[in-house]
């Protein structure tokens, strides 16, 4: 899925696109999250295509997901 999505320091300030497209993931997730329609996306971002729009949501995902990371306790010196 990763592989429709690009980071390039020299497209959109690095952010995540999908590839090919100046169209930041970030901004399609913010379109379905306030009500966009799937469909209404692909009419409006002609160049898009339904992987893409479930690549950019599978990558918003794995950027949320939650990690939990075990600390060791400090020591102390004596």
């Amino acid at each position: 899925m990763h592989s429709r999505i690009s980071i390039n320091p020299k497209v959109c300030h690095g952010q995540a696109c999908i590839k090919g497209t100046r169209l930041p993931v970030h901004q399609i997730v913010r379109m379905l999250a306030n009500g966009d329609r799937l469909e209404d996306l692909l009419e409006e971002y002609p160049s898009l295509e339904r992987a893409d729009i479930l690549a950019a949501l599978d990558y918003a995902a794995s950027l949320a997901e939650e990690q939990i990371v075990f600390l060791e306790p400090m020591s102390v010196p004596a």
